[in-house]
């Protein structure tokens, strides 16, 4: 008989008897003769013999078990058991009493919510890595079981000590959060720690690490004052995340401040910011705006190499975004950058931003773009109060996924008496003998009219006179000086028809010429010199203003 078949139907114990007897019989068979290999040997009763459930005592189970077993009966989980590893875990509970004398530690967990559920709706929950004062960590499940004689039915606990787990999971939290602030702190380091602020802008930045990895970044901006009242406005990104990333940016800002101080135009200094990305990192892809702010003429004079484009929001609401030219991003050489021109008018706010901000995953970025129009269409208030709703309306969060960069600058329409200290006055000279005297006595009666103390109205006339007079020497028609006045300097200006740029020498004893910019550059804060447009140049010096 199939010894299978034939066991199944006799009782539990006949059932273990007829396996020991068939197995006995199987292991005593000879092996044939001239067989060779290892023969089998006879089967061992212990190994035999399998305990039946029905045998087995479910509380000796329960309290061999390593995990803490607790079971609960009716509405109010009164105690009916709990193993030794539960008692050596939170002590001695009597049996019989309410869970929520008996067992506090089970509503320190918050389980009794738990419990009540579990009751009602008979299926099984489960809470991860609930914490204990002084007794560790637990992950436990409470299971619905059915009591016999009982219609109340109650709860099995079943609690895993996951303290070490939690402990090494807090650890590592930990870890990556030094992690990321040191790698925040790195990334905020290569920004400018203080905005500078020129006279006639109002400036703020904004910029916010994307994601919750300890990768930093490659965007960054910066505010460059580049004398006579001009100001350049530089924004860029560096494609990717991470350590060089954060170095290549590091580098084309510090270039930036470097070329920006040539006063270069804008496609100039892209020029050779691109030349220069190439030999930094040619695997990197980089993109930056250089933009410069004039007062005298209200608007900005920009280049970009493949960025977004700058928006300016006027004073009626209505944004106009700069659309021409761009050229590709940094790096790629070949390209013979340009630069054009957007009205910044007072009362004028531009931005500059870069991908972070108006980028989505499955949206185009002209959506994103637009939305940021809408956006700055309604912003007003100060440029950092302008970042943070920007920010705000495009949904940037502190779980944002891509790092963000904004620049806002505001040119102020002033009144009152905050307009009394900007002025500007200009004389258009047309040269001959009469031209250096008429410049002295228009500058004196300027400086005058501006209630300067009289030391500085006289280094502000002998400045004027000796730049006129580099200019008549030097310099072709037209000819213009200019002055102007702001809450903190006073900056005299003249420009001509010619690009030489002047530069300071020393003259010998016998010389009778070649001293006067020697003589501005002595008694001025500083001085400097550009190209204009149209193949002319600018000469300028500043003054700080007393107290």
């Amino acid at each position: 008989m199939n010894f299978t078949r034939w066991s199944a139907r006799l009782p539990g114990t006949q059932r273990r008897a007829a396996a020991r007897t068939d197995r006995a019989g199987q292991g005593s068979v000879p092996a044939a003769r001239g067989e060779s290999g290892p023969q089998p040997q006879p089967w061992p009763d212990e190994a035999a013999e399998a305990p039946a459930l029905d045998d087995l005592s479910v509380p000796d189970i329960l309290g061999q078990l390593p995990a803490l077993v607790a079971l609960l009966h009716g509405p109010e989980h009164r105690v009916a058991y709990v193993n030794d590893a539960y008692t050596a875990a939170f002590g001695t509970r009597p049996l019989g009493s309410p869970a929520a004398k008996a067992l506090p530690e089970l509503d320190e967990l918050g389980l009794l919510p738990l419990m009540d559920q579990v009751l009602r709706s008979r299926k099984p929950r489960t809470v991860k890595s609930r914490k204990t004062q002084g007794a560790g960590s637990y992950t436990v499940t409470c299971t619905p079981v059915e009591i016999p004689g009982q219609d109340e039915g109650g709860v099995l606990v079943f609690a895993a000590d996951v303290t070490d787990h939690a402990e090494a999971a807090e650890r590592l939290r930990a870890s990556e959060r030094r992690h990321r602030e040191t790698a925040v702190t790195l990334q905020r380091s290569l920004l400018p720690q203080e905005l500078e602020q020129p006279d006639d802008l109002r400036v703020a930045a904004t910029y916010q690490p994307g994601g919750t990895d300890a990768a930093v970044g490659g965007d960054w901006y910066d505010v460059i004052t580049l004398g006579a009242g001009r100001t350049a406005l530089v924004i860029g990104d560096v494609m990717g995340r991470g350590v060089r990333a954060a170095a290549v940016m590091g580098q084309l800002r510090t270039a930036v401040r470097a070329y920006a101080r040539l006063d270069l135009p804008p496609h100039e200094v892209l020029q050779l910011l691109d030349g220069l990305a190439a030999e930094i990192d040619a695997s990197q892809i980089a993109t930056c705006v250089y933009a410069v702010h004039d007062p005298n003429e209200g608007r900005l004079v920009y280049a970009s190499a493949g960025h977004l484009p700058v928006l300016v929001r006027h004073e009626d609401g209505t944004v106009h975004r700069a659309e021409d030219p761009t050229g590709p991003p940094l790096g790629t050489g070949g390209w013979l950058h340009t630069s054009g021109t957007i009205a910044l008018p007072p009362g004028a706010t531009a931005v500059l931003y870069t991908d972070g901000l108006v980028e989505r995953r499955r949206e185009d970025i002209d959506e994103g773009v637009a939305a940021l129009e809408r956006a700055l269409s309604g912003a007003v208030g100060t440029p950092q109060v302008v970042c943070d709703r920007l920010l705000r309306s495009l949904g940037v969060t502190a779980e944002h996924d891509d790092d963000v960069a904004v620049l806002v600058c505001q040119h102020p329409a002033r009144t009152g008496p905050t307009a009394e200290l900007f002025h500007n006055a200009a004389l258009d000279l047309l040269g001959g003998i009469e031209a250096a005297p008429r410049a002295r006595a228009f500058a004196s009666g300027v400086l005058v009219s501006w209630r300067f103390p009289v030391e500085l109205r006289d280094l502000g006339v002998l400045a004027a006179s000796e730049l006129v007079a580099n200019s008549l020497q030097h310099g072709t028609p037209p000819m213009r000086l200019r002055l102007r006045r702001t809450d903190r300097r006073l900056i005299i200006e003249v420009t001509d028809g010619d690009d030489h740029l002047p530069r300071r020498r020393r003259a010998d004893p016998a010389d009778e010429a070649g001293r006067g910019i020697s003589i501005v550059a002595t008694i001025a804060s500083s001085w400097g010199s550009r190209r204009t447009p149209g193949g002319g140049k600018a000469v300028w010096c500043e003054f700080a203003l007393p107290g």
